[in-house]
């Protein structure tokens, strides 16, 4: 029993490591698209909950010159990246922010949508990415196969406590 016991725990352990090299070794590309200045400041808790995304798997498309949302207060320094920021809450409530253009395509009027399995899909390519808990991985078609990951943006507060998404 015992000699069972620890045979298991080897393989398992075999396993592990096998499988932490193997992802090691798969590189995942988000800097294919070009560098565009984002630039979306939220100035109070009550436009973050009116314009962001303040709930759990919460998600939010933003594009400067469609207007879209509408009622954003889009300025002069209101920047929206190569495709537009599709800006996102992951699971655990953390906000985080990814171009809307797909990085297959590298057509900023190709956009993002998310589809009934909560993954951004590519309208043209197909490919899939999740958004609300691996960061913009890949998770099928092209995207997948080559390892083209979404762009990211950082969100954070700003010097005067109000929510920024910005370039890296």
């Amino acid at each position: 029993m015992t000699l069972n016991l620890s045979r298991i725990i080897r393989h398992s352990a075999a396993a592990v490591i096998t499988a932490a090299a193997l992802c090691s070794c798969h590189h995942v590309d988000n800097k294919r698209l070009p560098a565009v200045r984002v630039n979306l400041v939220f100035w109070s808790q009550a436009d973050w909950v009116t314009y962001g995304v303040p709930g759990a798997a919460d998600y939010r498309r933003f594009i400067r010159e469609e207007r879209v949302p509408s009622n954003y207060p889009y300025t002069a320094s209101t920047y929206t990246g190569f495709g537009g920021v599709l800006l996102c809450n992951d699971y655990f409530g953390n906000p985080v922010a990814y171009d809307l253009a797909c990085p297959v395509e590298c057509n900023s009027k190709i956009r993002l949508f998310v589809n009934d399995d909560m993954h951004a899909e590519c309208p043209k390519c197909h490919s899939t990415y999740e958004i609300f808990e691996a960061y913009g991985h890949p998770v099928s078609g092209p995207a997948a196969r080559d390892g083209y990951g979404l762009q990211t943006y950082w969100v954070g507060p700003g010097r005067t406590g109000e929510y920024m998404v910005v370039s890296n």
